[in-house]
């Protein structure tokens, strides 16, 4: 498991969001944030794998973007958020940083996990 993880409940069904694409990005020392991977999340809602494996998690700003857009519309749901981005601070670059998605067509919640 990446020193990164992410869990995305689809709160307006009360089920995992699955297949939902995830964006892990990294800011630049110019101000641009990098993509580091992009993935999907798996059956349980969950990327467990945010960093490529031998990555090394840096005390840096990082940046989640969720593709809620994609997701509502290949449910034929509503769009109100086309896009989830969660922008953070590692500090403790030796702990782990679990972000969390709570979702729904018309509302998110995020926080930092365990």
């Amino acid at each position: 498991m990446s020193a990164i993880t992410s869990h995305v409940l689809d709160t307006a069904v009360g089920r995992p969001a699955v297949d939902l694409g995830v964006r892990l990005d990294v800011l630049e020392p110019d101000g641009a944030f990098r993509t580091v991977a992009e993935r999907a999340t798996d059956a349980g809602g969950r990327v467990a794998d945010l960093l490529p494996a031998g990555s090394r998690l840096e005390a840096r700003t990082y940046r989640l973007v969720f593709a809620t857009g994609a997701y509502f519309e290949a449910r034929a749901l509503p769009v109100f958020y086309p896009r989830v981005e969660v922008i953070f601070t590692v500090l403790a670059p030796g702990e782990h940083h679990h972000v969390p998605l709570l979702l729904s067509p018309f509302g998110y919640s995020t926080y930092r996990g365990s």
